[in-house]
């Protein structure tokens, strides 16, 4: 490293988190660019002395996925930080990887606009969120990270800097990178600019909530819901109380609002409807950080509603069933056998029905005993993209599917 750079990247080590470990496993050193120059100098004498890189924003998700096998630097991207460019005419946005998602939310309201992405974790960056491709209710609506998206600014492990993509939402040019890296976990490269397409803030918004009998019935209730002319924003289950309940989110005009509330009020006797989301909306049913139980992401189609419920047992699941995304948080304290057979279940169950079940998080005692992912389509196609981007394997090494 310069004398230079690395006198500025000691320094501001000082002011980063010299605590913080990934998934159990301890960095050798912390560095805290503050530009895309600086990330792709400390890529580049990482790269000079074969040294191991970890992403991240703000350590939210840092216990997530596998463990590296190997943790020299810890590149902390907090200080990439701000809304570099907001074409508001345009309904475009590009920000700093470590920008709180928050923090831009804030930004494009004055302007009447949103980044139709949920923050599922208080505190989360943009860079995190990219990175692990986390979503919300309102991924019915608008889709994930990888349909708002439309361009990036990437540090690559041998330190060259790259874009791809554009700032204009019709972008066809060349192969889609951005896309590429969203949930990819930080082992293809650094991200330190992110653009994206906003959406118009509804004037109006209504939750209807409704109880229901059984898992069912929920399928039942859910799919009348979809099948119905109301366009729902966000269709949500919340199993994990003492029975099921099913929400419906509607936006829009205040006059089209009311007329879908009124038919959605038909369709689900009893319902009630409120200004503001039930308490549950948007909530992972653990704790964040929790090192308590496994949170466990289960994708299925909409016909195995009823099926996935059932297969989560007393544990319940909440998520946005008309996406077909659920989560369970399993305690962690019993048996690992009885942790490994529900896991199973569930497992079993998203795969009859097209999806599967992935541990997100999980104590450090228990999660070298996991199969964290399960069974995954293009595992070989995955590595040789890995190779392609990351010929050493310096960009946290192990961290993703099938020790990628």
């Amino acid at each position: 490293m310069s004398e230079s750079l690395a006198g500025r990247a000691a320094s501001e080590a000082s002011v980063a988190r010299p605590t913080w470990s990934v998934a159990g496993v301890r960095p050798g050193r912390t560095e805290r660019p503050t530009n895309t120059a600086e990330v792709a100098q400390i890529m580049r004498d990482a790269a000079a002395a074969g040294e191991s890189v970890i992403p991240t924003g703000a350590g939210t998700k840092l216990d997530w996925g596998n463990p590296p096998t190997s943790a020299d630097v810890l590149l902390d991207l907090s200080a990439l930080d701000g809304v570099r460019e907001h074409a508001a005419g345009d309904l475009i946005a590009t920000v700093g990887a470590g920008t709180p998602l928050s923090r831009l939310k804030e930004h494009v309201a004055t302007a009447g606009q949103r980044l139709a992405l949920d923050e599922t974790i208080a505190g989360a960056t943009v860079g995190g969120t990219l990175a692990a491709n986390t979503s919300g209710p309102l991924r019915m609506l608008a889709g994930t990270m990888r349909d708002l998206l439309i361009g990036v600014t990437i540090v690559r492990a041998d330190g060259v800097v790259a874009k791809a993509g554009g700032k204009v939402v019709k972008n066809v040019a060349g192969y889609d990178v951005g896309k590429l890296l969203v949930g990819s976990m930080g082992t293809l490269a650094v991200v330190t600019e992110a653009t994206f397409r906003l959406h118009p803030v509804p004037q109006t918004r209504r939750w209807v909530t409704v109880a229901a009998r059984d898992a069912s019935h929920a399928a039942e209730l859910a799919r009348a819901v979809l099948h119905s002319q109301t366009v729902p924003a966000a269709l949500e289950v919340d199993a994990t109380g003492d029975g099921i309940e099913v929400a419906v989110l509607v936006e829009g005009r205040p006059e089209g609002v009311a007329g879908r509330t009124a038919v959605l009020s038909g369709l689900l006797p009893g319902a009630t409807v409120d200004e503001e989301p039930p308490e549950s909306w948007g909530r992972y049913p653990w704790a964040d950080m929790s090192s308590t139980h496994l949170g466990i992401k289960v994708t299925f189609r909409l016909s195995g509603l009823a099926d996935v419920i059932e297969a989560a047992g007393e544990l319940g699941l909440r998520g946005s069933a008309g996406a077909g995304v659920a989560y369970v948080a399993m305690p962690a304290d019993q048996d690992l056998t009885e942790i490994q057979a529900r896991l199973t279940r569930l497992r079993e169950a998203a795969l009859r029905h097209g999806g599967s079940a992935v541990v997100l998080d999980a104590p450090t005692s228990v999660k070298p005993q996991l199969d964290l992912w399960g069974p995954v389509p293009g595992l070989e196609l995955m590595r040789r993209v890995k190779d392609e981007f990351d010929p050493d394997h310096r960009l946290s090494p192990g961290r993703f599917v099938g020790g990628i």
